[in-house]
């Protein structure tokens, strides 16, 4: 009988993905004019989808706009803010929630009947989507960063008109929108300060 080789510990990974990872990114509103390969956004996604999830979820869904076509049904939706930088970002992801995620549950959970637990239950569907939907924003914006683009994720929008011009079926919900591109580093302020970690940490 063989046996299964073993899972290797992993290890610290190396300053410098540390660095892009976290210490050195950004929150980009200015953009270089290169585009952003379809290749690459199917790589983040791929890199994305593999974050856990609760019950394997994997409630987020993502549109890609990139045409000025795509990008010109969004700016009714944008805070005034937000409307310059994201005409500028080669690519604009809203990043939305599946509200029947459960049906794909027997082939993403198939140890255990899971979507049982959700139909027909709206807050649970509710609160499950969201949360693993934000989960999965984070996971998708690391993913980025870590094959070299850069992000500026954005709550300023008006999700009832995103959603009613993109998902109007209702089946999927707006949760927040990102950026997407190789940020102009010329245009960066200085980093806002974050809280330590006496603050806002507790160990039991």
């Amino acid at each position: 009988m063989s046996q299964a080789h073993p899972v290797p510990q992993p290890s610290k990974i190396t300053d410098q993905a540390l660095n892009q990872l976290f210490r050195e990114a950004r929150t980009f509103s200015a953009w270089l004019p290169k585009r952003i390969a379809a290749e690459v956004l199917r790589e983040v996604y791929d890199l994305a989808r593999m974050g856990p999830t609760s019950a394997n979820s994997t409630p987020a869904r993502f549109v890609f706009l990139e045409s000025e076509a795509a990008k010109a049904r969004l700016l009714p939706a944008l805070a005034p803010l937000n409307v310059e930088k994201t005409k500028a970002a080669p690519v604009t992801v809203i990043i939305a929630w599946d509200t029947e995620f459960y049906e794909n549950l027997p082939r993403l959970f198939p140890q255990a009947d899971m979507r049982a637990h959700f139909v027909g239950n709206q807050p649970l569907i509710h609160e499950t989507a969201f949360r693993n939907g934000s989960l999965q924003g984070g996971y998708f914006i690391l993913a980025a960063r870590a094959l070299g683009l850069d992000c500026g994720p954005m709550s300023g929008f008006d999700q009832a008109k995103v959603n009613a011009e993109f998902f109007p079926d209702g089946k999927w919900k707006a949760n927040f929108l990102c950026n997407l591109g190789y940020g102009d580093r010329s245009k960066l302020r200085p980093r806002n300060p974050r809280l330590e970690f006496d603050e806002t940490c507790r160990v039991l």
